[in-house]
């Protein structure tokens, strides 16, 4: 690192309502320097870059603690402009660009160059002429720093994704003092050869003296341009390290890095896994759902086990679960015990034993304004015609039968409520996730596929529903797939962990493998793909 840092942060911490999700951090970058963030999601890289942006987020939570120094002297960031003030800028992962404006105008939109009329001089800079061939210098000035030889005055719209990225890089080149990029995820949306293409802009941007904060979850960039990293985990700072003095398998290894501690106590359960009986098969599956998309998928759980989905938030693992139930578009088979899913049809996996907790709980799992029974039992009405009683030619819910299993079933999950009348959306979170659990158990399904379960609960609940999951395992020999992004929860209770990158799985892995496996698996890496380039060397 040559001469002082453009940017240090110096002992941050952060707290969102008693949880405290930065422990006293550090990040220090140098004038020219690439430096990578790296770490699982909720590792705290948002939240750090959230403080140095001064987004609101953290200003109505109570600020931070802590200092912020840029080029050494102490700053207050209130709001991303005054960040900008300071010559930090920020490309975007998702285009912040103007499909109908041209290359120029978007990288001098917010900035354009005026020549004065009769008009703006009575009622202000609003009423000026655009000078477009001013606005066209600067563009093409910002384009050749980056070394793109394109057009200026081509629409935005028209362009590859690897070229909208480009512009949104010469837009933050072309500020005035620009000191510090933040690349937030970059390469994530482009193909390879406009990922090398972009890493190659990285390191020209860096000639020129400016520091760069690279956020990614790809070790092999990493270890491609960035000079050093900081890593984080669980919100705390693991080690700051020149690049050339770790491998990708113990940066992997510390991102991960903890003991893993089972939530649940297995004890003595004895779990039957048949091997030679597959309950769900997933063959080149495809899900269009934004976000989660997934890309040509193959995997198989066996009967009677318990298998999990892990990897980072964006990769795909929340898709598979949308596309088996038919909430967003699928290609591909889906089979369950064999026969195949009609993927086209909405509740087609519903009628093959296939039940379902969804993430969003309070947005496709709970009917949040009806009670806690209508919630339990609504399902079971709906596919299997429980709790009905037929009067004449009409079918009534029958009120008794549902009122004992709600009660049965807020024993059995340990549902705090006054009872089962009471309205849903007026539960704690976690109550609320007990209530959709129960709403899937209620259905008696072959196969059980819960997402983010334990999801904005607390320890003693988690493990809980955890507890209650194997249970249901063990003593009912139910098939149950995990997906969740807590990687502690998988090893604690799977049989067998997918880790899911890009849409695929990556590599499907025991939950006693190490902590580099898992790390360099969610990277989109293999440990022993790692191990064996080493070898060849």
């Amino acid at each position: 690192m040559d001469g002082p840092p453009i940017l240090s942060m110096k002992g941050i911490s952060k707290e969102y309502f008693g949880n405290r999700v930065l422990k006293d951090v550090d990040l220090v970058v140098g004038p020219g320097e690439i430096h990578a963030l790296v770490g699982e999601n909720g590792a705290g890289k948002s939240t750090l870059m959230n403080i140095l942006f001064g987004m609101p987020v953290i200003h109505t939570t109570g600020g931070f603690e802590g200092e912020v120094e840029i080029a050494g002297q102490a700053v207050k960031i209130m709001n991303p402009h005054e960040a900008m003030d300071h010559g930090i800028g920020m490309v975007h992962q998702e285009f912040m660009l103007i499909p109908d404006f041209t290359i120029a105008e978007n990288i001098k939109v917010g900035r354009e160059i005026g020549t004065p009329t009769v008009f703006s001089k009575i009622l202000g800079p609003s009423m000026d002429i655009l000078d477009r061939e001013a606005m066209s210098r600067d563009a093409k000035k910002a384009l050749s720093r980056i070394g793109m030889n394109i057009e200026d005055y081509v629409k935005v719209a028209g362009l590859p994704i690897g070229y909208k990225q480009f512009v949104e890089i010469a837009r933050e080149i072309d500020k005035t003092g620009i000191k510090l990029l933040v690349f937030d995820e970059p390469t994530a949306v482009l193909a390879e050869s406009e990922a090398e293409r972009l890493l190659e802009i990285m390191k020209l941007i860096a000639d020129q003296g400016i520091a760069i904060i690279f956020i990614t979850h790809r070790l092999d960039e990493v270890m491609a341009i960035a000079d050093s990293l900081t890593i984080l985990r669980d919100g705390e700072l693991v080690e700051r390290s020149s690049t050339r003095d770790m491998t990708v398998v113990e940066i992997a290894a510390k991102m991960i890095g903890r003991k893993v501690e089972r939530l649940v106590d297995l004890g003595d359960t004895c779990r039957v896994c048949d091997q030679e009986n597959v309950a769900l098969e997933l063959n080149n599956f495809s899900v269009d759902m934004p976000g989660e998309q997934v890309k040509g998928m193959n995997a198989s759980v066996y009967k009677g086990e318990i298998f999990g989905f892990g990897g980072l938030a964006g990769q795909g693992k929340i898709g598979i679960i949308n596309g088996i139930m038919g909430l967003f578009p699928a290609e591909g088979d889906a089979l369950v015990f064999g026969e195949k899913l009609r993927l086209e049809r909405l509740g087609d996996a519903l009628k093959h034993d296939v039940a379902f907790v969804s993430e969003d709980r309070r947005g496709v799992g709970l009917l949040l304004n009806e009670s806690i029974e209508r919630n339990i039992v609504f399902s079971a009405m709906q596919v299997h015609n429980q709790f009905l009683r037929r009067i004449g030619p009409m079918k009534m819910i029958n009120r008794k039968k549902a009122k004992k299993h709600a009660i049965d079933m807020i024993k059995l999950l340990d549902i705090r409520c006054t009872g089962p009348q009471q309205k849903t959306g007026s539960l704690s979170g976690g109550n609320q996730q007990k209530v959709c659990l129960a709403r899937a158990l209620t259905l008696n399904p072959k196969i059980l596929v819960v997402a983010e379960p334990t999801r904005g609960i607390d320890i003693g609940a988690k493990k809980l529903v955890l507890e209650h999951l194997v249970k249901m395992n063990v003593d009912e020999g139910m098939t149950i797939v995990i997906i969740s992004s807590e990687l502690v929860e998988l090893r604690s209770i799977c049989d067998r962990i997918a880790i899911v990158s890009e849409g695929k799985v990556e590599e499907i892995l025991p939950p006693d493998a190490s902590d580099a496996a898992f790390g360099l698996a969610m990277s989109g890496m293999s440990l022993a793909g790692v191990e064996g380039e080493v070898k060849d060397e």
